[in-house]
């Protein structure tokens, strides 16, 4: 006789969803209120993650050498560098555009990673790269990049850049693909000390680096476009 055990298999796949959520909430209402606010304010939340990003960084390479511990300054340095560039970003039309453009590249990168958990964990298939990711899949992948276009076009009617709807839609889902490599080096990243999550600042999520790591690759992506525009002062 099998034992009796009265979870099923869909309660099982969004097992821990609830706390998902509530910690993704709260993290989204404290980085929104600090981009709102601009300033020093959104400089020294930028700061502090970046140092918590770099700590569990250390962690996962302790017994790498001294290139790995350099490497992982870049790593997380180049973003966050971004980031604060991008917030002090003003359009001749728009005085304030980086506020517009922060949350362009916070959205889809949010988008990426919602429509890749809920398609992966509704439709399943292929793996994406099980060797670095098993839980990852080509579904997941498809899902992610799909939300993100269509945020990205959504976005388009707010922010300065990108100009149009398509522009909007193209560049969200580049974007996507591009967060979504940097979520499997992270994985790889893990995966070789054996380690689950980066660590456990964010309940549901696990560490920061769990949390930002599309965003960490495409964040220096989205601001060499807006660079490249020519419409940045």
């Amino acid at each position: 006789m099998e034992p009796l055990d009265n979870t099923t298999d869909t309660e099982s796949r969004w097992a821990g969803l609830k706390m998902r959520a509530a910690s993704g909430a709260a993290l989204a209402v404290l980085v929104l209120a600090a981009l709102w606010m601009g300033g020093w304010f959104f400089t020294v939340l930028v700061i502090v993650a970046a140092l918590l990003a770099l700590r569990e960084w250390d962690a996962l390479t302790s017994e790498d050498n001294i290139g790995s511990k350099i490497s992982g300054i870049a790593y997380v340095a180049i973003p966050s560098a971004s980031l604060i560039w991008l917030r002090g970003v003003r359009f001749e039309s728009n005085a304030n555009a980086g506020a517009g453009l922060v949350l362009f590249i916070m959205l889809v990168v949010w988008a990426t990673d919602t429509g890749a958990y809920f398609t992966g964990r509704k439709i399943g298939g292929p793996k994406l790269a099980p060797v670095l990711s098993p839980n990852k899949t080509w579904a997941g992948l498809g899902g992610g990049i799909v939300s993100a276009a269509i945020v990205g076009g959504a976005c388009s009617f707010f922010t300065p850049y990108p100009p149009s709807l398509i522009a909007g839609m193209d560049v969200g889902a580049m974007l996507a693909a591009v967060a979504q490599g940097g979520d499997l080096f992270e994985s790889w990243l893990k995966r070789r000390v054996g380690a689950k999550d980066s660590g456990t600042l964010i309940p549901g999520h696990g560490g920061l680096l769990d949390r930002v790591d599309g965003l960490l690759v495409a964040v220096p992506v989205f601001a060499w476009l807006v660079y490249m525009s020519g419409n940045g002062l």
